[in-house]
């Protein structure tokens, strides 16, 4: 297995344009996990961990541009006021080392449906910065870069650079199921991000389907029927999980079975619901 180490962003580029089934590797928190049990063998390895760069985060022009190797732990302690739904996420994701190392980049290369970070990006509306030496730049919405188990719109040649995501307009929540507390892969999960000013709920599942997807017969809903200034209708929220449990398309395995997939998501995305519309109230009236 070939090492390569690039030291820019630029060196990173070429040699993905020129080894594309090059694996790219960062914190290791998945990659290393199926190199050691023999899931995949790669080529090449291609270590993005001197390209200081990815590492950085910033506020441009009214979004959190996040480098694609920003650490859970740093979206915790420095973006949680401006992205709650996704300090949630990173807050239960592994152990406090696994936090340190692991990235919402590196969760967008793996593309597993079970990924924590992917029900917030979907919610807030995000984009992912991708490039590729010979044709640049271009975003990719969260929700058209989900192509399949573990696939993703990303080309061969390309690189995630980083992930952009508008600051919270309101209330943001994140919740998912485990077969215990902490260190655990997602039974499933789900986030819900309000959006008063547009008048629309985004909403987000994890680890229900076979890839992370939006609820958007739910949010139709929403936008159709909610009161934003009055307290939520018994009726309204549990036809708001139906559709969210609809949305989802589970299989059965050793994490738990279909059914159970669809109750939780429908009990989850009423308590995240619940719990932002008690926020956005409670903001009104102050």
């Amino acid at each position: 297995m070939e090492f390569l180490r690039p030291t820019t962003w630029a060196e990173a580029l070429a040699a993905k344009a020129d080894q594309p089934d090059a694996v790219p590797i960062q914190g290791g928190t998945d990659v290393m996990v199926e190199i050691n049990f023999s899931v995949r063998r790669p080529p090449a390895l291609l270590d993005l961990t001197a390209v200081p760069e990815l590492a950085t985060w910033s506020l441009d022009g009214g979004r959190y541009r996040i480098g694609a190797a920003v650490p859970y732990s740093t979206i915790i302690g420095e973006l949680g006021g401006a992205l709650p739904g996704l300090a949630q996420a990173a807050r239960t994701v592994g152990s406090p080392q696994i936090r340190n190392r692991g990235s919402v980049g590196g969760n967008l290369g793996a593309a597993s449906p079970a990924g924590d970070s992917h029900p917030p990006l979907l919610a807030a509306g995000a984009a992912v910065e991708v490039e590729s030496r010979g044709r640049g730049v271009r975003m990719i919405p969260a929700d058209a870069f989900y192509l399949g188990v573990k696939r993703s719109a990303l080309l061969p040649d390309e690189l995630i650079r980083a992930v952009h995501v508008e600051p919270a307009a309101g209330p943001q929540y994140f919740s998912k199921v485990g077969t215990r507390n902490a260190m655990v892969i997602a039974v499933c999960s789900f986030a819900v991000a309000l959006h008063p000013d547009e008048r629309r709920v985004g909403t987000g599942l994890g680890s229900a389907a076979p890839t992370p997807r939006r609820a958007r017969e739910a949010e139709e809903f929403l936008a159709a029927e909610l009161d934003w200034s009055a307290p939520l209708q018994p009726a309204l929220l549990a036809r708001f999980g139906e559709l969210c449990a609809g949305a989802a398309a589970p299989i059965d395995d050793v994490r738990g079975t279909a059914g159970y997939r669809r109750h939780a998501i429908a009990v989850l995305a009423r308590r995240t619901l619940t719990w932002a519309w008690h926020d956005h109230l409670e903001r009104r009236a102050a």
